[in-house]
């Protein structure tokens, strides 16, 4: 479903991605872990269109992505839904058309039915409260939510997570876990989650791959990444779930 092959990014000379190649399966939840300026975040723009690698390639489906036409990358992205860290929202829009702006772009239902798709969305991330509040109004983890909200109107095949439950409490990041899962069970949709949250991985993750120094040096099951012999892999997972983390 989604496939890189030795993508390689640099910045202004530095070296985010060297040569990442990786596969994920159609319904497979896959987690991608690693300290701050590891490249999560790059790989998954990579997979959204959103950056072309200064070398490799990325298929979503078979397709190139890189390098293809516009309207290529656009039909492509129509599979997906991005839900960014920063929550993405328009803050001249109400929560509720923030939720039913794709809907309403795409102009293929009525009004009524808009609204009742999106208020199931509200129910479903505890959000029915907010309907007409603006984003200014929200804490991070209620923009975050609706963030989601306006992800999941869409059906869409894919889902990219960017730390879906950063400065979330307990509860709710068990909510979105639960939705993720929901989203896999249900829908047979295909998550690439990038996340700090070691207990959110464990719970939600068909494979864990962990980035560093720009490459991914273990790829697994959670189990074995929990219990891995890579002492780096060991020291991370350890230090996020127990304390702080210090890497040689």
């Amino acid at each position: 479903m989604i496939e890189l092959v030795g993508v390689r990014k640099s910045f202004e000379g530095r070296t985010v991605l060297d040569g990442v190649s990786l596969s994920l399966d159609r319904g497979e939840t896959f987690v991608i872990i690693g300290m701050s300026g590891t490249g999560k975040t790059v790989t998954l723009k990579h997979i959204a269109g959103l950056l072309d690698p200064d070398g490799g390639d990325v298929f979503i489906g078979g397709v190139k992505m890189n390098g293809a036409a516009e309207d290529v990358k656009e039909r492509l992205r129509m599979k997906m839904g991005i839900v960014f860290q920063s929550g993405a929202l328009i803050n001249w829009l109400t929560v509720f058309d923030n939720i039913a702006l794709p809907l309403v772009e795409r102009r293929l239902l009525p009004a009524a039915d808009i609204e009742a798709i999106v208020d199931e969305k509200l129910r479903l991330l505890g959000l029915s409260e907010a309907k007409y509040k603006m984003p200014g109004e929200l804490s991070g983890g209620m923009k975050k939510r609706v963030c989601l909200a306006r992800v999941l109107v869409r059906n869409p095949e894919i889902i990219l997570y960017d730390e879906p439950t950063a400065g979330l409490d307990p509860v709710m990041s068990r909510t979105i876990n639960n939705l993720i899962r929901q989203m896999k069970r249900d829908f047979g949709v295909t998550s690439m989650v990038v996340t700090h949250d070691m207990h959110s991985a464990y719970d939600i993750a068909d494979r864990i791959a962990m980035l560093y120094n720009g490459s991914i040096i273990q790829c697994d099951v959670p189990e074995r990444i929990k219990d891995s012999d890579n002492p780096i892999v060991r020291q991370f997972v350890r230090g996020m779930v127990e304390g702080p983390i210090v890497v040689e």
